[in-house]
């Protein structure tokens, strides 16, 4: 073999080396800044706080999230399934009217339950579970954070009133209702927020949410303490 086309072989291979390295630092590049803000959102920024404003550690661990639960395709829910949780969300208002402590529990076990039947890790496994919803339901994943934080608060406080107050969990429950909203979509969390909707949809032929979406028990009378 020619001296030439030995020279002329190395060429190549660096050109080759060079390229598949930038479209490495390109794909990584593409789970970072300006990428992972549009993606997060809110838990963005949230990240950076928890990092006392590195965002370069914030940007590894949601990084790392995509890594982690990236790929995760949502398993649908059938006409009979979005309706019975529409239902069960409505139950969960009603009886915060008597038992916001209880409401408040019980919201936070429906909304674990509903993430992993739609394909979510276990809601026995809380922290993964959230990081994956963060993953995909980004701008209401907070709604669920607050409600978990504070069923747990109500739980450890028992009848004593150092636990939180009404108008806590009433924040927390509303809060919530986004994520529920969204887990009870016939479209994925990344899509329906691209199109903007706020609501799930109901499919032809069955019953109407309006039930569970009419003025409830929260706005009305100010509900006893449990």
């Amino acid at each position: 073999m020619s001296t030439g086309l030995i020279i002329l072989l190395i060429v190549i291979a660096a050109v080759v080396v060079a390229g598949a390295a930038t479209l490495i630092l390109r794909s990584r590049a593409g789970h970072g800044g300006s990428a992972l803000k549009r993606r997060f959102g809110p838990e963005y920024e949230r990240a950076v706080a928890l990092h006392d404003g590195d965002t370069k550690a914030a940007e590894r661990e949601l990084s790392e999230r995509v890594e982690r639960h990236g790929d995760l395709r949502e398993r649908p829910l059938d006409a009979a399934q979005r309706e019975q949780y529409a239902d069960r969300w409505t139950a969960v208002q009603e009886h915060f009217v008597d038992s916001p402590r209880q409401a408040v529990a019980e919201a936070d076990r429906l909304l674990g339950e509903l993430a992993a039947l739609r394909g979510y890790p276990d809601g026995g496994r809380y922290e993964e579970q959230l990081a994956a919803l963060s993953v995909h339901h980004a701008e209401h994943v907070e709604g669920y954070r607050q409600v978990h934080r504070v069923a747990r608060a109500g739980a450890g406080s028992g009848m004593s009133e150092d636990g939180p107050g009404t108008e806590e969990m009433r924040s927390a429950l509303l809060g919530a209702r986004a994520l529920f909203d969204d887990l009870t979509s016939a479209e994925s969390g990344r899509h329906r927020a691209a199109h903007g909707t706020g609501r799930p949809e109901t499919p032809a032929g069955s019953r109407s949410h309006a039930r569970s979406h009419a003025p409830w028990a929260l706005h009305r009378s100010r509900p006893k303490e449990s």
